[in-house]
């Protein structure tokens, strides 16, 4: 059995707290259902331990163990906070980190139904997270760039999508990326950015935006890679009203915006299609809200 094959257990979380952290062992322990990197399990109520599972670096949560404790004093919204390190042990060769628990419901499982609140919240929240980075913050050698850095991946995307979900879409879809890889690049200082925010990383409640989770792909860099959350997070009109309040994207970075906003969406209905064809890794409900965003990124909505 290779490392990320290991099968998460309630028993084995709560073995690795007996050996590392014996006074959050006998909280209630539940798995959360989702995620892909990670597993993650309920602990007690205000808790949860994020295990990797797909995930093979162990930078990604050193990297929210470093910075979160940072980001979250200044947020307007809630997000996971690490509070105790796991080590990789014979038991489990991964790291693993108990975290704060982000209340609410995943998007992927539900919807926006107060639009322009939280297209007011995603532009506060954003505007918060967006300043400039230290000069020791993490770059991301698979994110982050400029459009044009990404032809490949979103080729491979549309390739395996074009027979089927976006046949009759091949051709907008190609303007809205050639539009992105044509504006010109960010040239202010790199600010800390999310940098996958979709609907499976964000939480809502009563109807909006509630919390934003995930921060494994955090780096600094342009912020276009989380503007694309104005399509991808919002329903139809949102995203006027979020750039509208977020006020501080020029005209090239709403064109990178948009051009992600599209390669993302097909990533969701590539998970989705998986999903559908009960491949390992798939994602069923990530399929219509992918579609649902691609609508919105082609009409400009």
């Amino acid at each position: 059995m290779i490392e990320s094959e290991i099968e998460i257990s309630e028993d084995l979380v709560r073995d690795l707290l007996r050996e590392q952290h014996p006074d959050l062992a006998e909280l209630p322990i539940r798995e959360v259902a989702g995620g892909w990197g990670n597993q993650m399990w309920r602990l007690g109520d205000e808790l949860a331990v994020r295990m990797q599972r797909k995930d093979t670096r162990p930078d990604l949560q050193l990297k929210e163990r470093r910075w979160l404790p940072t980001l979250a004093s200044r947020l307007p919204l809630p997000i996971p906070i690490p509070v105790r390190d796991g080590a990789p042990s014979e038991r489990f060769p991964k790291i693993w980190t108990v975290m704060t628990w982000v209340e609410g419901t995943p998007l992927d499982h539900g919807s926006i139904t107060r639009g322009d609140h939280a297209a007011d919240t995603l532009a506060a929240f954003l505007k918060a997270l967006h300043v400039e980075a230290p000069a020791d913050g993490p770059t991301d050698s698979d994110v982050g760039g400029h459009p044009k850095d990404c032809t490949d991946g979103f080729e491979n995307f549309l390739r395996a999508l074009a027979p089927g979900p976006v046949a009759d879409d091949v051709r907008a879809v190609r303007e809205v990326w050639d539009d992105a890889v044509a504006a010109p690049e960010w040239e202010g200082p790199p600010v800390w950015v999310h940098g996958d925010l979709h609907p499976a990383n964000v939480v809502i409640a009563h109807g909006t935006l509630a919390g934003v989770i995930d921060f494994g792909a955090v780096f600094a860099g342009d912020p276009a890679w989380d503007l694309a959350a104005a399509w991808l997070l919002l329903p139809a009109g949102g995203a006027a009203r979020f750039f509208d309040t977020y006020a501080q994207a020029d005209e090239a970075a709403v064109r990178r915006a948009r051009g992600l906003a599209a390669m993302k969406s097909l990533f969701l209905m590539l998970m989705g299609q998986n999903g559908d064809r009960g491949l390992p890794g798939g994602k069923p409900n990530w399929g219509p809200a992918g579609r649902s965003a691609l609508d919105r990124v082609l009409k400009g909505l």
